[in-house]
């Protein structure tokens, strides 16, 4: 029997589509969020949406403007520094553990997965795509059984999201990220432990260098972090 899940707030829902579209890059950084505009276009009053927009600013999503509403904050690229700093280390132990206590119904979700990426590349859906992405990942967090690993990293998708639409844009990129997946998949459908954690830890590096490279020009050489050499 399934519990009955509570429905979601009006201003939850708002901060849903906003957050959705500013990850999916719908919304870029730098336009104005008007309040009245998005109000009408969702069919609701000012104050659910002035809330989400609140919401969003707290998170980093949005800064304000000295006007109503305010305007999608560009990425900080010493954010996403960090949080792949964080993911090279979480992310290759979640695989490794996963690796240990995958289950003998994993095989058919694996596929899946992999069917949904793929299927999506050749469609040039970017947020299926995304969906797809944040699957695989959290799929191989729950795999390890490791709940704090999954209630840590559900926190930083929202802003990873925004990096990786600008990547997966390119069809060779989404198509080298989900070849990355897929050896991760065979590593740990093998129950091979140090195998999984170092695809994870290389498929982590590449995604920080092309992050790096999408979302800010190199300037006089500038150094690559730890988790771009070690994922090399």
């Amino acid at each position: 029997m399934e519990s009955i899940k509570p429905q979601k707030s009006l201003v939850e829902q708002v901060y849903d589509i906003l957050l959705d579209a500013i990850c999916s890059g719908e919304i870029p950084p730098g336009e104005r969020l008007n309040q009245d505009e998005i109000a009408t276009r969702l069919n609701v009053s000012r104050q659910p949406v002035n809330s989400a927009i609140s919401i969003l600013k707290a998170n980093g999503f949005v800064r304000d403007n000295g006007r109503r509403g305010g305007v999608v904050s560009e990425v900080d690229m010493e954010q996403y520094r960090s949080i792949y700093e964080f993911r090279g280390v979480v992310e290759p132990f979640a695989a490794k553990r996963a690796a240990e206590r995958i289950g003998d119904d994993a095989a058919s979700e694996a596929r899946d997965i992999l069917r949904e990426g793929s299927a999506a590349i050749e469609a040039r859906d970017i947020k299926r795509l995304l969906k797809a992405d944040v699957r695989f990942h959290q799929t191989i967090y729950r795999w390890s059984g490791n709940h704090v690993i999954e209630d840590s990293m559900r926190a930083n998708w929202p802003h990873m999201l925004r990096s990786m639409t600008e990547i997966l844009r390119d069809p060779d990129s989404a198509r080298q990220s989900w070849d990355d997946h897929k050896d991760i998949m065979e590593a740990l459908l093998a129950r091979d432990g140090p195998a999984a954690e170092a695809a994870m830890k290389r498929h982590i590096g590449l995604a920080f260098e092309k992050t790096r490279k999408v979302l800010v020009p190199r300037r006089g050489g500038e150094p690559s972090p730890e988790i771009v050499r070690s994922g090399t």
